[in-house]
Parts: C-alpha cells; sequence; structure tokens
C-alpha cells in the first residue's frame, strides 16, 4: 500500500503543514510542499527549514517547496489541506483546478467556514461536486503540536473518512514509531471537535490570564466538552467520538498547552490587552476567533444551548468585558449535570 500513495501534495507551508510535511518526507514519501509566497517556499526549498514557522528542523531531500500549484498537485493520489479555515474554499478551487484523476484529500485544518457553517471536509464535498471531479475526503485531528510532532515526541491523533477502507489507508499513509493514527468513520465529529475546542481554549486562557487558577480551567474544560459533545451529537456524530483523541485529547491539549495559539489569545484577553493588538501581533493564525463567528451561528442555528461559546462570541465580537462574561457564567440558573446525558438522548 505504501506504494500506492508514495507522492503526496501538501498544500500549505505554515507551522502544521510543515510539520506533517516533515513526518512524511522523513518515512520516506515523496512530499511536495506548496505555499501562496513565493519568497517563502524558496527560502524553504533553499534553506531546507521552515525558518519563518518551523525554524530549527531539517528537512528531508523528499521534500521539495514550490510555489507553482499545477506542478504541486499534478498526479498526486494523496493530497493534503493545510491552510486557514477562512481561505480552504478558496484555495481548494485552485488545487482542483490543477488537480489530474482521482486522490484521497485529506484535511488537517480545524475550523467551520463562515456564513456557509460547513466544516472543511462539507467544503471541500461542495467543491468537489462543482467541479465534477472525484475525491476520497478524509480528515486528520487530535492533540497535536507542530512542533512536538517535528521533534518526534510520541503523539497519537485520530482520521476518518466516510468509509473504513479510506480511513485505514489514511492511517497506513501517517502512521510511524512516533506518530500513531486511530481510524473512525466520524467525519462530522471528528471535526467538530477540532473546531470547537478552540474557542473553549481561549475561553480557558482569559482564565489563566486573569488567575482564575486550575479549579476554574477545569471545570472550563469539562463543561466545554459538553457543550462540544452536545451540539456534536444533534448534528449526527458519536457522543464516543468526543470521548476520544478528537475530542476530549485535543481539548485537554489546546486548553492547557503552552504552545497553543488560541489559549495565547485568551490569556492576553484575560490579561487586559485588546483582541486587535492581540492578533496584530500574532504570526501565525489563532483558528478559535473566526471558528467562534461560525460555531455560535452553528449553535443558534441547532438550537443547542452552548453558554461558554456564547460568553466567548460576547468577548471577541461585542466587546463584553472578561469579568462580565465570568459573572455571567457563574450566576446561570443552577442545573443538574445530569441533563448532559439527557440532551444526548
Amino acid at each position: 500500500m505504501m506504494s500506492d500513495y508514495q507522492d503526496i501534495a501538501v498544500i500549505g507551508a505554515g507551522s502544521w503543514g510543515t510539520a506533517l510535511a516533515k513526518l512524511l518526507s522523513d518515512k520516506g514519501h515523496r512530499v511536495a510542499l506548496w505555499g501562496h509566497d513565493h519568497l517563502h517556499v524558496e527560502a524553504i526549498q533553499a534553506e531546507r527549514q521552515n525558518s519563518k514557522y518551523l525554524p530549527g528542523f531539517a528537512l528531508a531531500d523528499t521534500l521539495t517547496a514550490g510555489h507553482d500549484l499545477r506542478e504541486t498537485v499534478a498526479g498526486k493520489p494523496v493530497i493534503l489541506m493545510v491552510v486557514p479555515s477562512h481561505v480552504t474554499r478558496q484555495v481548494f478551487r485552485q488545487v482542483l483546478a490543477k488537480m489530474t484523476g482521482e486522490a484521497i484529500i485529506i484535511s488537517a485544518t480545524k475550523g467551520i467556514e463562515n456564513d456557509s457553517l460547513l466544516t472543511m471536509t462539507q467544503v471541500m464535498g461542495e467543491e468537489l461536486e462543482r467541479a465534477g471531479k472525484i475525491g476520497r475526503l478524509g480528515v486528520l485531528a487530535g492533540p497535536s503540536f507542530a512542533k512536538e510532532v517535528a521533534r518526534r515526541i510520541p503523539t497519537a491523533v485520530s482520521v476518518a473518512a466516510q468509509d473504513k477502507e479510506t480511513a485505514q489507508a489514511i492511517q497506513h499513509i501517517f502512521f510511524t514509531d512516533r506518530f500513531r493514527v486511530y481510524t473512525s468513520t466520524d467525519l462530522i465529529g471528528l471535526e467538530l471537535g477540532g473546531a470547537l475546542k478552540n474557542p473553549i481554549a481561549i475561553a480557558a486562557g482569559i482564565s489563566d490570564g486573569a488567575g482564575y487558577g486550575t479549579n476554574t480551567r477545569a471545570a472550563l474544560i469539562t463543561r466545554g466538552l459538553a457543550e462540544i459533545t452536545r451540539l456534536g451529537v444533534k448534528m449526527g456524530a458519536s457522543p464516543l467520538t468526543f470521548a476520544g483523541l478528537g475530542g476530549l485529547g485535543d481539548l485537554v491539549l489546546t486548553c492547557t498547552g503552552d504552545l497553543s495559539r488560541n489559549r495565547t489569545v485568551g490569556i492576553k484577553l484575560g490579561q487586559g490587552q485588546t483582541l486587535t493588538a492581540i492578533l496584530a501581533e500574532m504570526e501565525m493564525v489563532a483558528e478559535g476567533v473566526k471558528t467562534t463567528r461560525s460555531a455560535w451561528d452553528l449553535a443558534c442555528r441547532e438550537g443547542v444551548d452552548m453558554p461558554i461559546l456564547e460568553q466567548m462570541y460576547q468577548v471577541l465580537y461585542k466587546d463584553k468585558p472578561c469579568a462580565d462574561a465570568v459573572h455571567e457564567l457563574l450566576t446561570r440558573d443552577q442545573k443538574d449535570e445530569d441533563e448532559f446525558s439527557a440532551d444526548l438522548n
């Protein structure tokens, strides 16, 4: 099976795209890494590292970086999409225009498109149908910071596809002795878990930045998981997915890890900085900011109660003071925790 998927296109030369490209090329795949900034990818190719987003990690000779999209994707049996969610549709349309033949197309982007409220595989599914092309869609998610994957720190993730055969093919492509991969057919569950944990991580960061302590963070993680699961199940996901790597695992990592960009945004908000100033000084995208808006719209559409998400929406988009959001969460009507189980039935 390895020979069937030897050539892989990775679309997106940020930290996560580069880390995955490195993992695949180190394993022996021939990897073509594409980035939108031709000067950036030329530097990657010349220096044999991504000095801007993932410095200090040498890239194998089996990895080539370039700006020519046709050269990157034409004839490739595997295409890995790792661009920010708000440009996924635009970039994927360009990919489809250059794609020849059928391919396994994997999303490693964690987000929900604003306005359409679609996950990334749903966006790509729409575009495939529009273009009249064939692709087997999958998703990779789970607790996995780019820098730790590049360092070969032992990591476990989940991959999902609509059919088990495709999920197992993706599992085989990525699996190494330091990158363990589990399979699933719960595409929507894995994508929602990966996207919705980011607003909760911003909330956890606000808590840490305000100095509330570990009690508060633990409560946010637990109640955040309850909210994510409620929405996921309403949209057809399995509740078990949210107890796994793509649910609880990714949520814990993003809410507690110092490498979490979303938690970092929250910490600075909790310390009193403005969102505009925080985003202006960030090199990389914190997906949770845009996802908060689309996730809140999705929760409203589905009629699902998500109080933490609601307060994050108010903080990020309505300039609500963080202290007021905390007060409102703590003084809500008293609840029975068993209502969580009832909501799943």
